[in-house]
């Protein structure tokens, strides 16, 4: 099956954006790392985010916390949401990204108490919100960098797809890919058996259970290299469909198993842990996982805080948002062996070792590792943009 007819496929010249970045002749270690970048979105612009550090407590956003990169810019919706940011093999920067804006009618922007954002669409959603639900977007915003200055784009939209879903309606009939109601926080993980790039994201047919699915991608990072799979779901009912929705994926190897972090629905929305021996699953839910939260917390990011000397062992930090906090904000636990998890607490709470320096309201950020040099070039590039 040619994957290319599935694909609506749009690739273009950004402003100030130079398609012909260059690959790293040679991509450095892990010894070369000393510093540390956040994406992230903010709901007062839809617009990615960045931010540096170099200790791995201590963040300072890019460009004054205004986006590095406009969401009206790149997207179908004139917004992003839910970016993540992965360092593959190549030594290149892979960025997925929700194309979704929900506040593109102004009215409803403002309702929300967002003033100022220009009305993008007519209708509070995209399509019928009774049909298709809550934020519901068809695609995906891929890009793909060697400096995070410079970057390629593509636009995937899932509805044109017409390979089989894998999912029917309540009369056993399939439904097809023109009718998905969300394509949601996707995140980009090295397959190092296949020694291929994978996606895997959210999607919900039309109003229905949220589900976790898969594909792989090329290394171009502009077009899907395989049909979507199921990769994981709640247990299911007596009547096969999922007994309740689960979300936010997020996959890190450790120990010879990929660690699966994602948000139950099944009560209050939870991060929880799952295991596999493989990638693309089967993965086993891991009950005895705590990560000590226990307000409505979502979007988890597992990263490695970088080995101080040789021979240490290595530090995960597992990052969510704490969207019931006011304002919104970021949690932090700890782990060196993935059993058990120590909280370190919010940005800017008392006692916390995580602080932010000049932004706040940060919503479902992500991190990867960056070298002393990387870093500093950002931070020269956007202070010379900020004097334009």
């Amino acid at each position: 099956m040619n994957i290319k007819k599935h694909l609506l496929f749009l690739s273009c010249l950004l402003m100030a954006v130079n398609l012909s970045a260059k690959k790293n002749a040679t991509p450095p270690s892990e010894k070369d790392m000393g510093a540390y970048v956040m994406v992230y979105h903010k709901d007062a612009d839809h617009g990615l985010h960045m931010a540096i550090s170099y200790d791995s407590y201590t963040w300072t956003a890019l460009n004054n916390d205004k986006p590095v990169i406009a969401g009206d810019t790149i997207a179908m919706q004139h917004g992003i949401r839910d970016p993540h940011i992965l360092r593959g093999p190549d030594g290149g920067f892979y960025l997925a990204m929700t194309d979704l804006h929900i506040f593109a009618q102004k009215e409803a922007a403002e309702k929300a108490g967002y003033k100022g954002i220009p009305a993008y669409r007519t209708t509070e959603w995209e399509r019928d919100g009774r049909k298709y639900g809550w934020g519901n977007n068809r695609g995906l915003v891929l890009m793909k960098s060697f400096d995070l200055i410079h970057w390629k784009r593509a636009n995937i939209d899932f509805s044109a797809l017409t390979c089989p879903t894998g999912i029917t309606d309540t009369h056993g009939n399939p439904i097809p890919w023109s009718e998905v109601g969300c394509v949601w926080a996707p995140e980009t993980v090295y397959d190092s058996l296949t020694h291929q790039l994978l996606i895997h994201f959210t999607i919900r047919m039309k109003t229905g259970t949220n589900r976790i699915y898969y594909a792989y991608v090329n290394n171009d990072f502009n077009q899907l290299s395989s049909d979507p799979h199921l990769l994981f779901e709640a247990p299911l009912n007596g009547d096969g469909v999922p007994s309740y929705s689960v979300i936010d994926s997020d996959i890190i190897p450790f120990g010879g198993k990929w660690h699966l972090f994602y948000v139950s629905h099944e009560k209050t929305a939870t991060v929880k842990h799952a295991t596999a021996d493989r990638l693309t699953g089967p993965y086993i839910m891991d009950n005895n996982y705590d990560d000590g939260e226990r307000q409505g917390h979502e979007a988890p990011n597992c990263w490695e805080r970088i080995p101080k000397h040789e021979g240490d062992t290595a530090t995960y930090v597992v990052m969510f948002d704490n969207y019931h906090h006011r304002p919104h904000n970021f949690g932090f636990v700890e782990t060196r062996d993935f059993q058990s998890f120590q909280p370190i607490g919010y940005f800017d709470a008392k006692g916390s070792k995580m602080h932010r320096t000049n932004f706040s309201e940060q919503k479902h950020g992500a991190v990867a590792p960056l070298t002393m040099a990387e870093a500093k070039a950002l931070e020269k590039y956007w202070k010379k943009q900020q004097k334009k």
